[in-house]
């Protein structure tokens, strides 16, 4: 080979290297672009598996540690029920010493006693007993910081302080039938902590309160006027609603004697009943205006100055009677306003059976109450069939038992224009609220605002009659079924009310279980002198507070009706 060859030979050799390097530089610079184009299609296509999915609505793990352990609920107006923060608990760890022999450095009983110096209502001699058996457990929940300090400053390792998530319910006992509790095992129970129990729970939805329909305000005010009168007649328990008659909103709800939802022992259990929506009453003469709003609904009562005969009304071997003799004849708004046992029975039996019970039907009565609430009992509801007597008696509130919301229920449809609403512990926006279906026509409905506005001005609701108000409703004292028949000497005194009956706004029913006569109520048992002046109290407090105002120059228009009586005499 000669010297020019060689060299030609090297200069291609270089060139295919310099070929073969380029090819791999290029290959090299596409796998890489490839790379960052599948990388990027990944990342693209995962941002639209994100974008289509519901995973986008969950919180981050990051979030999630920020947010309460369960979400919070407040009254309408935002007002805080119920709230979740972290707090102390006070555990018992026998074993934090080690294989020392005791689990104290004191004796059982000398750091029982310091711990009733921090706790008060600790028991002692309980305390005591479990330190010295060497079993760990809780002997505290709930525990402040600065209590937290001072167990702490015992020096007993055992007494141990883990930080746990605690449920708090700042406005104390009010409302604890609304809104239940938080048992142990972190689960709402009784009110709406079960209710709202998955809500509250769920990390996407904690976040945002859960807001009632209820007025704490008005809750606070309905619960002191209960409490006054329950005390006041040494009545064994009381009762109370107060229900938006358009939405079928609970504004307040209050059973007494109530609990105290942030501490859960034996009185809170014995407590924990509801009255207004879970015990069942024959509920007396409030259901006779019921009964004559179904006569002037089916045409029955058309002449209101008819003369009915008020003596006593004999069914087979029983007798029906008014508690007093009213006379010898009465008319519909004299019956009303006098409350007559025996005018009201002629009513319902020229009513009919069928009739009568198709109105309590189409009220709900024959069904558990209509509310979110767990706790709803079930009436005792007179069957298929009604004899002449059952229909009588139910006509004024016997041989029927109801909860007081069916009553308030029943009201708000009788006086907002004749629609039944189911109730609801939920806040409904403005213009959401439901349809409801008619039970009575207006004109029915119109006719018995004035009804019930005259008995709260000349008969037995005159001690509920707040100035300006225009209150109406009706009174109810029924006898409590016992063993052998009626105990006369144990009533269930309940008002139905409510105002302003020029434009009903709100229903209330205020009850009381089993008072006594005292002085307070004039050595009386009746509703007349117990039930009706807690709502002669009470509409002053909250009227102002739910937007209604007092205004003597209105009221409801009684002219043709009130001759009928003797211009109230």
């Amino acid at each position: 080979m000669t010297y020019s060859t060689a060299i030609s030979s090297g200069r291609a050799q270089l060139v295919d290297f310099r070929q073969r390097t380029l090819a791999v530089a290029r290959l090299r610079v596409l796998l890489v672009a490839a790379m960052f184009v599948v990388i990027a299609l990944a990342a693209v296509a995962r941002i639209g598996f994100l974008g289509l999915s519901d995973r986008t609505t969950r919180t981050t793990s990051l979030e999630e540690a920020l947010l309460p352990s369960r979400g919070e609920i407040t009254d309408r107006n935002g007002v805080p029920l119920a709230r979740a923060f972290p707090a102390y608990a006070l555990w018992f760890n026998p074993e934090a010493l080690g294989d020392t022999g005791s689990p104290l450095v004191q004796d059982a009983a000398s750091v029982a006693a310091q711990l009733k110096q921090i706790f008060p209502e600790m028991d002692e001699a309980d305390v005591a007993a479990r330190l010295a058996s060497g079993k760990a457990g809780y002997l505290r929940r709930r525990v402040l910081p600065e209590q937290a300090n001072k167990v702490q400053a015992l020096g007993e390792l055992a007494l141990e302080m883990p930080k746990e998530n605690d449920r708090h319910y700042p406005q104390g006992t009010m409302a604890a039938h609304v809104l239940g509790y938080v048992a142990a095992d972190g689960k709402g129970r009784v009110g709406m902590e079960q209710v709202l129990d998955d809500q509250l729970s769920d990390p996407a939805r904690r976040a945002t309160p859960s807001a009632l329909s209820i007025d704490m305000r008005a809750q606070g005010a309905l619960e002191d006027e209960l409490r006054r009168g329950m005390l006041s007649t040494n009545a064994m328990g009381a009762a109370g609603i107060v229900l938006d008659v358009d939405t079928g909103e609970v504004l307040a709800l209050a059973s007494l004697p109530e609990f105290d939802p942030n501490r859960i022992d034996a009185d809170g259990e014995k407590y924990m009943f509801n009255r207004v929506t879970n015990q069942v009453y024959e509920l007396g003469s409030t259901f006779k205006p019921l009964t004559v709003a179904a006569a002037i609904d089916a045409g029955v009562v058309r002449d209101f100055g008819k003369r009915y005969n008020a003596h006593p009304v004999k069914v087979g071997r029983f007798s029906l009677k008014d508690s007093h003799f009213l006379g010898d004849t009465l008319n519909v708004p004299e019956t009303l306003i006098h409350s007559s046992n025996t005018v009201t029975a002629r009513i319902a039996d020229e009513l009919g059976p069928e009739r009568m019970r198709r109105v309590m039907m189409d009220l709900g009565m024959n069904d558990r109450p209509a509310i979110e609430l767990p706790a709803r009992g079930f009436p005792i509801w007179p069957g298929e069939k009604w004899p002449r007597l059952r229909n009588m008696t139910v006509s004024y509130g016997h041989g029927i038992a109801v909860t007081p919301l069916h009553l308030a229920s029943a009201y708000a449809a009788m006086v907002n224009g004749g629609i039944f609403r189911p109730a609801t512990m939920h806040r409904i926006k403005p213009g959401e609220a439901p349809r409801g279906t008619r039970v009575f026509k207006s004109s029915t409905s119109s006719r018995m605002r004035q009804l019930l506005r005259m008995i709260a001005v000349y008969g037995t609701g005159r001690n509920a009659d707040a100035p300006g108000f225009r209150v109406g409703g009706k009174t109810g004292s029924a006898e409590k079924p016992g063993a052998g028949g009626y105990r006369r000497s144990s009533l269930v005194s309940t008002f139905a009310a409510a105002f302003p009956m020029d434009r009903p706004r709100y229903v209330i029913i205020a009850m009381l279980d089993e008072p006594k006569g005292t002085t307070a109520s004039s050595f009386q048992r009746t509703a007349a002198w117990n039930a009706a002046p807690i709502v002669g109290r009470l509409v002053p407090r909250i009227g102002p507070i739910l937007g209604v105002r007092p205004d003597d120059t209105r009221d409801v228009d009684m002219s043709d009706l009130e001759p009928l009586v003797g211009g109230g005499a």
